[in-house]
């Protein structure tokens, strides 16, 4: 029996089979207690962008603690790493000019953007738009706000009622967020929340025609878009966010993971102009919302670290070279009688779909597949549908993604049926 409480686990399930601890990590290696190293195909939980043990991000870190630690965000205080970081992660962004809300985490830009949008519109004399149009497979991280944006139905049950302001559309049909905004009324939407790239719900891509005309919905009725890219910012889909990859020009992006490759938890919403004007011009007042850690200067250190490194090393470049040749290799599973579809092609984003039928008459087999993987000296995990997930360090070669596949098929064949 362990002490510790592992999120989305059967505890009852890890305190009978045991816990993987894990030790240390050098670039794409996991090392457990036993000393047997592992390939990272998930870069931790979509986060370890530049790699695992970089010690120049450790030294960084060192330095800020020694220095000040943290202090208060709240009124006009501010610690001096978390200036200097607003001002570069504003001028990533793909809008000129926005503003930088930072936070501790994912859930937390969730959570705050959604009040951000909320008292948006209260400001702007319209506080009827409180309803929040979420796609179908959407995660929005574990908060109360993005636990009820969920298009995952069983990160929804068991709470009891979460609230009648959230609305779910298709996850790649435009026409039914038009139907769906003209049936609730555009005058009671506050925004649309989206992941360019879906991750946790699977990993899916609806198509950049599809992002682009969605888009332009929203514009014609004023409703606010929200680019969740907590997995897609910096750099995991081959540009800095994938919103300026495809041209979404959106109000608000929530980060986090990428944004210090996980060396120290941190999040930020990027907010474009239009939404920030009322907040910096007197009209709002005091946004009352904030977080203790808020700008923590280690983590403001760390990320300016983190961003040195992808800078230097091209890797923002690097994902978009690579992203070709994972497709091609994942693509060599689709004919295995275990697989029904290989999702990939945008950066480093990817999952191997074990085949719904199978998974209908065979509970828990991708999860089986994992631990057959984690045998064979790579980690990954199955995702809510069943899929496989491939979202490894930006640092990986060519020949460590084959190796990944590789191990994808010979741990499925493993398990065909006899």
């Amino acid at each position: 029996m362990t002490a510790a409480w592992h999120p989305f686990a059967d505890m009852a399930a890890v305190s009978a089979n045991g816990q993987l601890v894990l030790t240390e990590g050098r670039g794409t290696q996991i090392i457990d207690d036993r000393g047997r190293e592992y390939l990272d195909i998930t870069a931790g939980l979509w986060f370890a962008n530049v790699g695992h043990g970089r010690a120049e991000i450790a030294e960084a870190v060192g330095r800020q603690a020694g220095r000040l630690a943290h202090y208060s965000m709240f009124g006009d205080m501010v610690d001096e790493p978390a200036v200097s970081l607003a001002e570069r992660v504003a001028a990533l962004a793909p809008v000129a000019d926005s503003r930088v809300f930072f936070t501790s985490g994912g859930s937390d830009s969730v959570d705050t953007g959604l009040k951000i949008v909320r008292r948006y519109w209260q400001v702007m004399g319209q506080p009827e738009r409180q309803i929040v149009l979420t796609r179908d497979h959407a995660y929005h991280g574990m908060h109360w706000a993005g636990t009820k944006l969920s298009g995952l139905d069983p990160n929804r049950e068991g709470w009891g009622e979460l609230g009648d302001d959230t609305v779910r559309v298709s996850w790649n049909n435009a026409d039914d967020l038009v139907e769906t905004i003209e049936r609730v009324g555009a005058h009671r939407i506050a925004a649309f929340f989206c992941e360019p790239v879906i991750g946790a719900g699977g990993v899916r891509f609806a198509g950049d025609q599809y992002l682009k005309e969605a888009r332009e919905v929203c514009r014609e009725h004023d409703v606010l878009w929200v680019s969740d890219e907590v997995i897609s910012g910096f750099g995991r889909t081959g540009d800095w966010f994938a919103s300026g990859r495809f041209g979404i020009d959106p109000d608000l992006i929530l980060t986090a993971k990428g944004i210090t490759s996980g060396y120290i938890p941190m999040g930020a919403v990027i907010v474009a102009p239009r939404v920030a004007e009322p907040f910096y011009n007197g009209t709002a007042g005091v946004f009352r919302h904030g977080y203790t850690y808020s700008g923590h200067a280690v983590a403001a250190a760390a990320a300016h670290s983190n961003l040195d490194i992808i800078e230097r090393e091209g890797l923002v470049e690097r994902v978009r070279v690579l992203e070709g040749s994972m497709y091609e290799q994942l693509s060599t599973l689709i004919d295995h009688p275990l697989v029904s579809e290989v999702r990939a092609g945008v950066g480093l984003l990817g999952a191997v779909q074990v085949d719904p039928a199978v998974l209908a008459t065979n509970p828990g087999l991708t999860s089986r597949v994992v631990m057959s993987m984690r045998e064979r000296g790579v980690l990954s995990r199955a995702l809510i549908d069943g899929s496989i997930q491939i979202s490894p360090p930006f640092i990986i070669d060519i020949e460590q993604i084959a190796l990944a596949v590789d191990v994808i098929g010979a741990s499925l064949d493993e398990h065909l049926p006899r």
